[in-house]
C-alpha cells in the first residue's frame, strides 16, 4: 500500500524527522488560504501514486497566496500518466543548499533492512545506481539488534556528511528506520532530505510503501489508503481475500498457490514466447477457495479486455475441487463468457469437480490432466483466435 507524499511525511513527522509545516488542500481557495497561513514563498504539489510530477507539471512555486491559487486551480483536476489529480500539498519554500536521498527498505537475499543513502540526493536513484553505485552507501541492519550508534556514525562518514550535521542525521536516520519497522514498510525514503540555509536538515520529499501483508496490524494506516489510483480489478480482488497482478498477456491464469502460480505462468510463457503469448495475471485464489471467491476471480480475469483463453490449474488440498468447479459454473453464468477455457483439477475431490464441468455442457471448455498439456492447450485456443 502506497502513502502519498504528505501522508509519508506527516508519518515521519510522529518518528521525530523535520518536515516542512505544510497542508493539503483539495480547492483552490483552500490552497490560497494555506498559502496565505504560510506566508512568503510556497510549493504546491499534486498528491499522486506516480512519479514525474514535476516533469508533468504537477509541482509548482508560488511567490504568492495568489499564485498558490492560481498553481492549484491548474494542477487540480490534471491528469498525471493517467491519475487525477484530487488534492495538493502547499508546503512552506525552503532554501535548499544541499540535496541527499536516504531511505530504508528490504533486502530479501541478505533477510535484513537495508539503508541506503546518498548526497546526492534530488535524483532517481535507479539511474543513480546505474550510472555511480559508489555514490551509494549501503548497511544492512540486524533485524534482531536493530540500528547502532555505530553504524549511524559509519554511515555518516562514508557517505561524506560535514561533521556538524551528524547529530541531527543520526536522529531523523533513527526516526526513518523505527517509522520504517513500526509501520511493517517495505520501504520508507527521503529524497530529498535537504540542508537548509540555516544549517538545518529537512525533509521536503517523502515515501512510504506498506507491506500489504502486515495491514491487519495497522489500522490506522489501512485508514489512509487512497483507492483512486488502483485498477479496479486489484480493487476487487483486494477485497475478495484474492492475491492479483495484471500482466500483458493474452492467457488468463487461475491458480491456487503462489509456486504453482509461478509455475503456470511460466508454462504459458514457454510454450507461447515465440508467438508474443504469455500471461495476463498473476492470480492465486489461496488455500480453502470458496466457491464465492472462484466466481469473483473469473468475473475479475475477464474483466481484461485482453484475455483470449483463461487457464484453471487447480491442486486440490483445503481448496476442493467441487467447490472450484462450483464458482466456475457460478462465474460462467453470471459473466457468460465468450473465450475458450482450459481447466486442470488435480487432487481433492478433483473428480468430482471434473463431473460437474463435464455434466455442465459448457462449450469452449476443455480439460487438461497435466501442466504441459494445459498451458499448450491454452496458447493454441489464443493463436486459433488470431
Amino acid at each position: 500500500m502506497n502513502l502519498h507524499e504528505y501522508q509519508s511525511k506527516f508519518l515521519f513527522a510522529e518518528y521525530g524527522v523535520p518536515i516542512p509545516q505544510g497542508k493539503v488542500a483539495t480547492s483552490p481557495q483552500e490552497a490560497y488560504d494555506i498559502a496565505r497561513e504560510l506566508g512568503g514563498v510556497v510549493v504546491v504539489k499534486a498528491q499522486v501514486h506516480v512519479g514525474g510530477r514535476g516533469k508533468a507539471g504537477g509541482v509548482k512555486v508560488a511567490r504568492n497566496a495568489d499564485e498558490a491559487k492560481s498553481h492549484a486551480e491548474h494542477i487540480l483536476g490534471m491528469d498525471i500518466k493517467g491519475l487525477t489529480v484530487e488534492r495538493v500539498l502547499v508546503d512552506p519554500g525552503a532554501d535548499i543548499r544541499q540535496e541527499i536521498y536516504l531511505a530504508v527498505t528490504n533486502d530479501r537475499a541478505e533477510g535484513k533492512p537495508l539503508i541506503m543513502t546518498s548526497m546526492e540526493g534530488g535524483m532517481d536513484i535507479e539511474e543513480l545506481n546505474r550510472e555511480r553505485p559508489d555514490a551509494i552507501i549501503r548497511e544492512h541492519v540486524d533485524p534482531i539488534m536493530g540500528l547502532q550508534n555505530y553504524q549511524m556514525t559509519v554511515i555518516a562518514s562514508a557517505m561524506g556528511m560535514p561533521r556538524a550535521h551528524w547529530r541531527s542525521f543520526a536522529k531523523i536516520l533513527s526516526g526513518l528506520y523505527r517509522c520504517y519497522r513500526e509501520s511493517d514498510a517495505e520501504l520508507a525514503e527521503i529524497n530529498p532530505l535537504v540542508i537548509t540555509g540555516e544549517g538545518e536538515l529537512l525533509a521536503v520529499d517523502g515515501k512510504v510503501i506498506i507491506d500489504d501483508n502486515a495491514l491487519f496490524r495497522q489500522p490506522a494506516l489501512t485508514e489512509q489508503r487512497d483507492i483512486s489510483g488502483e485498477p479496479s480489478s486489484e480493487r476487487e480482488a483486494r477485497e475478495a481475500g484474492i492475491t492479483y497482478i495484471k500482466l500483458e498477456g493474452q492467457i488468463g491464469c487461475m491458480v491456487n498457490g503462489a509456486g504453482l502460480a509461478m509455475t503456470t505462468m511460466d508454462m504459458t510463457k514457454l510454450y507461447g514466447d515465440a508467438d508474443g503469448i504469455g500471461p495476463a495475471n498473476f492470480l492465486d485464489i489461496g488455500g480453502g477457495a470458496s466457491p464465492e471467491q472462484v466466481a469473483a476471480a473469473l468475473r475479475i480475469i475477464l474483466s481484461d479486455d485482453n484475455v483470449k483463453c483463461v487457464l484453471f490449474n487447480i491442486f486440490g488440498g483445503i481448496t476442493r475441487c467441487d467447490e472450484v468447479a462450483q464458482g466456475i459454473l457460478t462465474a460462467y453464468n453470471e459473466v457468460n463468457p465468450d473465450v475458450p477455457m482450459v481447466i486442470r483439477l488435480q487432487g481433492t475431490n478433483a473428480a468430482e469437480g471434473s463431473q460437474i464441468i463435464n455434466e455442465a455442457r459448457i462449450p469452449n471448455i476443455t480439460s487438461a490432466n497435466t501442466l504441459t498439456e494445459a498451458a499448450q492447450q491454452a496458447v493454441a485456443a489464443v493463436k486459433e483466435q488470431g
